[in-house]
């Protein structure tokens, strides 16, 4: 330990230092000395400004850059490709399922049980062969009873025949001595009426007859409408029923449809065209299918009808009265069309189709890749935002210029660093091209990629680099 003469240098060094006279020191019971509680804060408290100032420098410096690379503007990666000469073949794609072009659906008109059922599903018939025969006894009794109300109808006719005749006699002979004033005037007019009644009940009796023979006739109708044949050779395609099912009859409603009868040797393709491509759709056209069922193959096809009236019409029902709305939703607007397919194969009714209609042709003309095509507001209007998202001005006036600006069809060619906007004019299009009418010439370089370039981002004077044609990777801030 040592003694206050060892510690005095210490004690004036302190001294030196400090204004405030020096505090103790005390000592640990190890013997070394304890720091002084004033001095543990200043360093405490120094240390925590030197880290704030740190920290704000940092901030300050992240700031900077961040406001650099956010401020500062990169050229956009764009794809080119120059101006040719194509021929274009415009197309009209629709949907739709493979369907015979003959087909009888086979549903019975009277009603009954099927006694006999000698076709199965996918059976090829002839035309003429049996298809079922449905249980005749109710309709061969009613046949008897219409047979017995004809004979007794033909008997009622013979009798009034002959009190016709009986009457014709009585009346002639009492004619006679009228005429030689043997009889009176009112004997000879009742005979005369007798014989008037006579041939009233003769006619009465023939239309009976007639009655009688036409409810025979029905009775034979509906008794052989018990047994159907095919009206078609072809197949049996779909099998509803089977044999002891009970049918019901289409003379008073809609009747059991038993089975489907087609000829698979004709098929055609049943495509839904939409009302602005339908008016394109001619009958002839050549067309190409894709069936599912048929990969990697197409099929050739002829447009071979076109339907007046689109899909699901009904001109009877009119719009909702009363300002609450249609209640009904509103569907698609379709129109059917029938495409014959010309080649021979195994097809089966209900397949998908994909139909590409050829509608019209074009050789050598001036094309670009149909992305290269797009919408501005004319010079001095351009805006980055796409042409439904623009602001019009909350005044009136402003409102109608605004409307008064429609978008026009452009294209951006490609020069140096830059880019130049041209109005173009187009014609028809097919899969990947489109035709260009005015505006371009032959060799001339246009943006063809990427799609949010130029649909967005590109305007005259912004810079663009030749890349893929993805946008640009932002750098991370810091």
């Amino acid at each position: 330990m040592k003694t206050y003469e060892e510690r005095r240098p210490e004690n004036q060094l302190m001294e030196e230092i400090s204004l405030t006279p020096p505090t103790e020191v005390v000592k640990s019971p190890t013997g070394e000395p304890k720091r002084e509680p004033g001095a543990l804060k200043r360093k405490k408290r120094r240390r925590k400004w030197i880290i704030l100032g740190v920290l704000l420098v940092l901030a300050g410096a992240g700031g900077a850059t961040g406001y650099y690379y956010k401020s500062r503007t990169l050229p956009i990666e764009i794809q080119t490709e120059n101006v040719q000469r194509r021929n274009l073949t415009e197309v009209v794609v629709a949907n739709g399922k493979i369907q015979p072009v003959l087909q009888v659906k086979i549903s019975p008109e009277v009603s009954g049980e099927i006694i006999e059922l000698p076709v199965k599903e996918g059976q090829p018939v002839k035309k003429g062969d049996l298809l079922l025969r449905i249980k005749p006894d109710y309709y061969t009794a009613m046949r008897r009873s219409a047979e017995a109300s004809y004979q007794s109808a033909l008997a009622g006719k013979n009798l009034a025949a002959a009190n016709m005749k009986k009457a014709d006699i009585e009346f002639r002979r009492n004619e006679e001595l009228f005429k030689a004033q043997l009889i009176s005037d009112a004997a000879y007019q009742e005979f005369k009426t007798g014989l008037e009644v006579a041939t009233a009940s003769f006619e009465s009796a023939e239309h009976q007859v007639n009655v009688a023979d036409a409810a025979l006739s029905r009775a034979n109708e509906e008794l052989a409408k018990t047994t159907i044949y095919s009206p078609l050779a072809g197949t049996v395609s779909k099998l509803n029923s089977e044999l002891g099912e009970r049918v019901v009859g289409t003379a008073m409603m809609s009747g059991t449809e038993v089975m489907t009868v087609a000829d698979l040797n004709e098929m055609e393709a049943r495509v839904d065209i939409g009302e602005i491509d339908v008016v394109l759709i001619a009958v002839g056209q050549k067309a190409r299918l894709e069936v599912d069922a048929f990969r990697d193959r197409k099929f050739n096809a002829i447009v071979t009808e076109i339907a007046n009236s689109s899909k699901g019409n009904n001109p009877s029902s009119g719009s909702s009265g009363g300002g609450g709305g249609s209640s009904q939703q509103q569907d698609a607007t379709r129109f059917e069309v029938r495409l014959r397919v010309q080649e021979k194969e195994v097809f089966r009714p209900g397949m998908s189709v994909t139909s590409e209609i050829e509608t019209r042709y074009v050789t050598n003309v001036l094309s670009v890749p149909i992305q290269s095509v797009t919408t501005r507001l004319p010079k001095g209007k351009q805006t980055n935002a796409a042409p439904e998202k623009l602001e019009v001005s909350k005044g009136e006036k402003g409102k109608k210029e605004e409307q008064r600006q429609k978008p026009i069809e452009v294209v951006f060619l490609h020069a140096g660093d830059g880019v130049k906007m041209v109005p173009v004019k187009r014609g028809i299009s097919d899969d990947n091209f489109t035709e260009i009418v005015e505006g371009l010439n032959e060799g001339q370089t246009v943006v063809s990629g990427g799609y949010k370039a130029i649909s967005r981002e590109l305007e005259e004077g912004k810079k663009v680099k030749k890349g893929s044609g993805k946008p640009p990777e932002r750098p991370e801030k810091s």
